[in-house]
């Protein structure tokens, strides 16, 4: 499946303002471009690209005073299958998990461990395998929080989340993520393309979503609290412990977001003379079974 997605984002500074970019598909997606991935900016900026501690592609640059625009715009191919569901994949002992997962079992910013512990366990604790655990606790996120764009509010950690019963796809992500390591499953939070892409179309803005992985099975997973469902067309940008690593944007300063426009839809060809939303196929609910 060849998907078109993108982003045309402008930032208005009164000084010079360092910044860091998480808005590049991981390394290990790049072989799977069509076209051209990258940022152009105006006025031009100098861009300085590298590989972070999470393996997220990022990029530096100081936005000049004055209003700054970041823009994408390719051509990516990725399965036509939804998530996969593997219900026989195993929770692994801590102690045989291999030493680069051990992090994603840890306390972070925005997934507080030790705070939802009877609440995680309570959910869990009669499941045999690792992966009813994710998926009920995943139900358990799914069902406590309301989502709502109005409800956003970047200082909410997972057991905020839990206690408002409010937010967006990031909260849903850090709950969830936080009581995976309340019980001992490696978790990490993950954000990207999402497109309404094999569902019936969401009547709302696109943007950028957040996710979940889990490490079960000898491997990690996908799992998504906010909808809860196998989706197609995921296009991963940022991993991280949670989303203070994967933040889109980071400043150095004040910078006010002035514009946001995320596209990502499934295209026919990589054709990319024609406005974004002349080359959309057009979707409907069921079509990957």
């Amino acid at each position: 499946m060849l998907i078109r997605t993108g982003f045309d984002i402008c930032f208005r500074t009164w000084q010079p303002i360092p910044t860091m970019l998480l808005l590049s598909v991981l390394p290990e997606h790049e072989p799977q471009l069509r076209t051209l991935q990258r940022i152009v900016t105006e006025p031009e900026l100098q861009l300085h690209h590298y590989t972070d501690g999470f393996g997220n592609r990022a990029t530096r640059c100081v936005l000049p005073p004055g209003d700054t625009w970041l823009r994408s715009d390719f051509v990516i191919e990725v399965p036509e299958t939804a998530d996969p569901v593997v219900p026989q994949a195993v929770q692994h002992p801590v102690s045989e998990l291999p030493d680069e997962v051990l992090v994603y079992l840890l306390g972070s910013r925005y997934c507080e461990v030790g705070k939802l512990t009877q609440e995680a366990w309570g959910a869990t604790s009669h499941l045999a395998t690792g992966w009813d655990k994710v998926q009920a606790l995943v139900d358990l996120a799914h069902n406590r929080i309301e989502f709502g764009y109005h409800h956003a509010r970047n200082t909410r950690s997972g057991h905020d989340a839990w206690g408002e019963q409010v937010g967006v796809c990031r909260d849903f992500a850090h709950l969830a993520v936080t009581l995976c390591r309340e019980i001992n499953i490696p978790a990490r939070y993950c954000t990207g393309y999402l497109g309404d892409i094999g569902i019936d179309p969401i009547d709302a803005p696109m943007d950028f979503s957040a996710w979940f992985e889990a490490y079960i099975g000898g491997r990690w997973y996908t799992f998504d609290a906010r909808h809860n469902r196998p989706r197609v067309g995921r296009i991963v940008m940022a991993r991280g412990r949670d989303a203070t690593d994967a933040a889109i944007t980071t400043h150095f300063g004040p910078a006010q977001l002035v514009h946001f426009h995320v596209h990502t839809d499934e295209v026919a060809d990589t054709d990319l003379t024609r406005p974004p939303t002349d080359t959309v196929v057009p979707q409907y609910d069921g079509k990957f079974g």
